[in-house]
C-alpha cells in the first residue's frame, strides 16, 4: 500500500465502474471530523491572507474540498495524493460541479505529490493545517513503509507553523500509536511535538481516533 502504482490501479479500478463521479472515503467523511478540524482553524487565524491546510493522501475523499467550502476565515486547502489518477478524478469533479466557497478569498487545488517529499513543495514554517486520513495506516501497515512513514512525520513538523498542527486519523489503538509518535518526531536539539489524542467514534465496530500532534522548536 505504499506503491503508487497499486493507487493507481485502485482508483482506476473504483472509477470505472461507475458513470458518475463518487468520493470514496477512508474510515468515515466530513461530518465525522469537522469537530476536530473546524475549529484549529479558527485557532490559527494570523495575519497572512490564507490559512494553509494541507490533506494529506486525499485519494478521491470530499474532506478537503468540504474544508474549502466551510470554512469561515480564507483558506487555501491543498488536495495532494501520490496518484495522478485520484489528482485527476478530483480535478475533473471540481470543474464539473464548482464548490461555492463560504469565504470568497479561499482557494482549492489538487496537486501529485509524494509525501515523503514535502519539503520539495512546501518551505519550513509554511502550512497551519496538515490532515491525514488513513495515509500513515497505509505506510505503517506496508512492509516496507515504516521508514516512510517516520520520514512523512518529520516533514511534517518542518513544514508546519509554530502554531500549526497534524491531524492523524487512525484505527490503531493509542497504546501503539502514541509511542510511535512521541518516539519518532523527537529530534533531539531541534525539535520536539506536543502529542495528544482523542476518540473520534465507532463504526462498523471499529473504534477511531484523532491523534494531534504540534511542533515545537527548541530554542537554544
Amino acid at each position: 500500500m505504499d506503491k503508487k502504482a497499486a493507487w493507481d490501479r485502485f482508483y482506476t479500478e473504483s472509477s470505472s465502474g461507475s458513470p458518475t463521479f463518487k468520493h470514496f472515503e477512508w474510515f468515515f467523511g466530513f461530518d465525522s471530523v469537522r469537530d476536530f478540524v473546524m475549529p484549529l482553524l479558527q485557532t490559527n487565524s494570523h495575519s497572512d491572507a490564507l490559512l494553509r491546510v494541507l490533506d494529506m493522501g486525499c485519494g478521491t475523499s470530499a474532506l478537503g474540498p468540504s474544508i474549502y467550502r466551510h470554512s469561515l476565515l480564507p483558506v487555501q486547502v491543498t488536495c495532494a495524493d501520490i496518484s495522478p489518477v485520484a489528482v485527476r478524478l478530483m480535478q475533473e469533479q471540481a470543474q464539473a460541479k464548482a464548490i461555492q466557497p463560504h469565504n470568497p478569498s479561499s482557494q482549492l487545488r489538487f496537486v501529485e505529490l509524494d509525501c515523503t517529499q514535502l519539503l520539495q513543495h512546501y518551505g519550513s514554517s509554511s502550512v497551519d493545517l496538515i490532515i491525514d486520513k488513513g495515509t500513515t495506516d497505509a505506510l505503517l501497515r506496508s512492509k516496507e513503509g515504516k521508514g516512510k512513514a517516520s520520514l512523512v512525520l518529520k516533514q511534517c513538523l518542518e513544514v508546519l507553523r509554530s502554531s500549526g498542527s497534524l491531524l492523524q486519523f487512525s484505527d490503531e489503538d493509542p497504546d501503539a500509536r502514541l509511542l510511535w509518535l512521541e518516539t519518532e518526531a523527537q529530534q533531539p536539539g531541534v525539535m520536539k511535538a506536543d502529542v495528544g489524542v482523542q476518540e473520534v467514534g465507532e463504526l462498523r465496530g471499529v473504534c477511531y481516533y484523532c491523534y494531534q500532534v504540534t511542533p515545537r522548536l527548541i530554542v537554544k
